[in-house]
């Protein structure tokens, strides 16, 4: 799926120079070093293996920070169906591991909020991958 395709359903992806298991780690690294609590990281492809299946490297990180989220929830509680934020590393067709994750302008849309949430989180990810 090209990017352009995801970004008109509110998903931004960005490609790493790392492989998905290297991407996944300095994301995580990152989120912590701003004091982002990681909830969880899933290995999807090791999840896939357990009942018989093959799926390419993918990674998902839930992340996020309460004292951020509760008062956007508080305003908009629709907006807990997509807190806490989601990071997914996988690799596409090319071998390349990519990064997306849900669009401010989406969430503040689908979310009737007055502004974009969690604007910086693209820049966070970005820098930990290039």
């Amino acid at each position: 799926m090209m990017n352009e395709e995801l970004e008109e359903r509110g998903i931004i992806s960005l490609i790493s120079r790392y492989s998905v298991a290297e991407t996944a780690t300095r994301i995580t690294a990152a989120l912590q070093a701003k004091g982002i609590t990681i909830f969880a990281v899933i290995d999807q492809r090791k999840e896939a293996e357990k009942v018989g299946l093959a799926l390419r490297a993918t990674q998902l990180i839930i992340f996020g920070d309460p004292k951020t989220g509760t008062p956007l929830m508080n305003t908009s509680p629709s907006l807990a169906i997509d807190l806490p934020l989601k990071a997914l590393i996988w690799e596409d067709d090319g071998g390349t591991a990519q990064v997306s994750y849900n669009s401010p302008a989406y969430l503040q849309r689908r979310h009737a909020l007055a502004q974009e949430p969690f604007v910086t989180v693209g820049a966070l990810l970005s820098s930990a991958i290039k």
